[in-house]
């Protein structure tokens, strides 16, 4: 990880509209919370479909898609990539720095709200709100790695990236039995039913397939995004 490419990245992506969107998604599911808190909401059953139908299937991968091709995409489309790939620096590494701060924006701004959602609701009860956010910052990394590649092999990332969140992720993956074991947000869901015990929630997708699963994504999307920065040519041209 570069610290430089981190700080420009950072302050390059927290500087722009993107940090709106950022901050308005976790905090319309802090919002929704307390309305249901308010209103006499707050039981088990509440929270765990307000985490399921919003935190993980819409919030988290709307985050990890501003998030992952924020990091990037904006510097692909305006040229300034290539002043940073003319640099003396090995562009896995710049690939990979590009996701470590895509990865911690989007533990900032969904596991963390996610934890705050649910605690709100149920406090500590059946390990909701530690469960539900340990699988909102698995799968936000795999979503952050998948993104980033997404910006870098295409120009129409952010598009391509919505159709992908809101039709197969939110839609097909969560209501299709077979989609469900390619689904990220499911893997995310399987890894929040080894720690939550509640007997509103069950996970769809294997602990030994949501494991590996997200391991192989993110892994392969971080190494893949390395080696098409690697032939990104200083004209430009991909």
């Amino acid at each position: 990880m570069n610290t430089v490419v981190a700080g420009i990245t950072y302050r390059a992506l927290l500087g722009r509209r993107r940090v709106v969107l950022l901050l308005l998604l976790p905090l319309a599911l802090i919002a929704l919370a307390l309305m249901f808190s308010f209103f006499g909401g707050g039981d088990q059953r509440t929270a765990v479909l307000l985490m399921q139908n919003f935190a993980i299937s819409t919030l988290l991968p709307l985050l990890g898609l501003i998030a992952g091709t924020g990091v990037i995409a904006p510097e692909i489309d305006d040229g300034t990539i290539i002043h940073l790939v003319s640099k003396p620096i090995s562009r896995p590494v710049i690939a990979q720095t590009k996701f470590a701060v895509a990865a911690s924006l989007v533990a900032v701004f969904a596991a963390v709200p996610t934890y705050i959602a649910a605690w709100i609701l149920v406090g500590t009860e059946d390990g909701i709100a530690a469960g539900f956010a340990a699988g909102t910052l698995v799968a936000g990394i795999a979503y952050a790695a998948v993104f980033l590649l997404l910006g870098v092999v295409t120009r129409h990332a952010v598009t391509i990236g919505v159709i992908y969140a809101l039709v197969w992720e939110s839609l097909v993956g969560s209501l299709v039995p077979g989609a469900k074991r390619f689904s990220i947000q499911q893997w995310g869901q399987t890894v929040a039913d080894q720690i939550t015990v509640s007997p509103f929630f069950e996970a769809e997708v294997a602990l030994g397939f949501a494991v590996p699963a997200l391991l192989v994504v993110t892994a392969a999307a971080v190494f893949w995004a390395g080696r098409r920065l690697r032939v990104f040519s200083l004209t430009g041209d991909e």
